[in-house]
């Protein structure tokens, strides 16, 4: 099986994505199959839709109440998304910075969707402009 999954491997969009930190060929495969051609979505925000990663929201007299994901769309590329933000975790970067923000004021398991949806718009932006993952946490 990892022979058959090696000749992906030479792909150029993922090879983009395992540049992120804690994105192997498996994820990065997912991720790719999940997304297809990045340029069917307008934006970032439109791809995390498509994924489920965002709040449901209800709004009535210009009040606006946001719940849950809506766990509509791809549910392997939600799923996968959510692993490589367990995993990504670990690493220092301005998204696990970000993650650890969230986390000290929320649940974790809320920072852990936000850290999810970052790095898919963090995909969005790799497969569209065709560069590798830069850690700005590093540059500073």
């Amino acid at each position: 099986m990892s022979r058959e999954l090696d000749k992906y491997s030479s792909d150029e969009e993922v090879r983009l994505l395992m540049t992120i930190p804690g994105v192997g060929l498996y994820s990065a495969l997912m991720i790719k199959a999940g997304i297809g051609d990045v340029s069917r979505f307008p934006d970032a925000g439109h791809l995390c839709s498509y994924a489920g990663l965002v709040p449901s929201e209800r709004s009535s007299g210009g009040g606006v109440r946001r719940g849950s994901i809506t766990r509509e769309g791809s549910r392997w590329l939600r799923w996968i998304m959510v692993e490589v933000a367990h995993v990504h975790r670990r690493y220092d970067t301005h998204f696990t910075r970000a993650y650890h923000r969230i986390a000290g004021r929320r649940e974790e398991r809320v920072a852990t969707v936000a850290l999810a949806r970052r790095l898919l718009r963090c995909c969005y932006a790799m497969l569209r402009d065709k560069k590798p993952f830069m850690n700005r946490a590093q540059a500073q």
